[in-house]
């Protein structure tokens, strides 16, 4: 029950947003035991962002999972989500921050798990 939510202040086409929905969900795969299957996306293109009192092209992306992972599954994502992100919208990884929410508490389907 992952939730990786990109917002970034550069634009993003349809195409670029389902090569970061489809990477992303092969990125996942990182955290043992977490897929594509459960896994949901938000991207949030053209936010008024700045970082280092610049406006140049960058992203600040949270990832909710139910549980938790190991520092090493957790540097394994971060990796794969600064390369996803250069690669596809040219944002350089030193202009990138990843947050990690494990929780124990996750609702789905009108109950909690």
């Amino acid at each position: 029950m992952p939730f990786i939510n990109v917002k970034t202040n550069a634009q993003i086409s349809k195409e670029q947003e389902v090569e970061l929905k489809s990477r992303l969900g092969q990125a996942i795969t990182a955290i043992p035991g977490k897929s594509e299957g459960w896994l949901m996306v938000g991207i949030e293109p053209q936010q008024s962002m700045y970082f280092k009192g610049s406006d140049a092209p960058c992203a600040m992306v949270g990832v909710s999972i139910y549980g938790s992972a190991s520092s090493s599954a957790y540097d394994s994502l971060t990796g794969q989500i600064d390369e996803i992100l250069n690669s596809i919208l040219g944002i350089d990884i030193s202009r990138i921050y990843t947050a990690y929410f494990p929780t124990s508490d996750w609702g789905w389907n009108g109950r909690n798990f």
